[in-house]
Formats: C-alpha cells, structure tokens, sequence
C-alpha cells in the first residue's frame, strides 16, 4: 500500500523557508505572489493491512518521527 504524508509548518510558526522562496519569487518578476508555506511530501510503502491498522501505524510514524508535531501539522492518504 501507498501512503502519502504531507507535513506543513503550522499556521502562525514562523517559515524562513517559505519566506526565502518568496523573496525569490519577487526577485525573478513573481510579484503577484503573496505567501509561500515550505513542507514536504513523503511517499510510505507499507504491506497491505486493514484501514485502521493502517491509520494507527501511520499516526504514529508521523507522531515520533516524520513531524515535529510542536511546529508541523500532518495529513495523510492511503493509495492502492
């Protein structure tokens, strides 16, 4: 099985990545921008298992290790 994880900075956790990669934007011409969130997109390939074993294994994964749940918000979705 598939599973993508998204992880965002949370909203009002200052973004110095987001932030750089707008400055850039505006460098190259890109005024119409006004906000860019940095995160990042893991792809997990895990055995089948049934939905909420799946959930739970996944929840985890991202609680100790994939998130730093202090600053970053996750979401997830399960592909074949």
């Amino acid at each position: 099985m598939k599973v993508r994880v998204t992880v965002m900075v949370k909203k009002g956790v200052l973004d110095p990545q987001g932030k750089t990669i707008l400055a850039s934007l505006h460098l190259l011409g890109y005024k119409e921008v006004t906000d860019v969130k940095a995160g990042k997109i893991l792809e997990l390939s895990l055995p089948k298992m049934g939905k909420a074993q799946l959930e739970k294994k996944v929840k985890e994964m991202c609680d100790r290790l994939l998130a730093n749940t202090v600053i970053e918000d996750y979401e997830f979705e399960v592909g074949e």
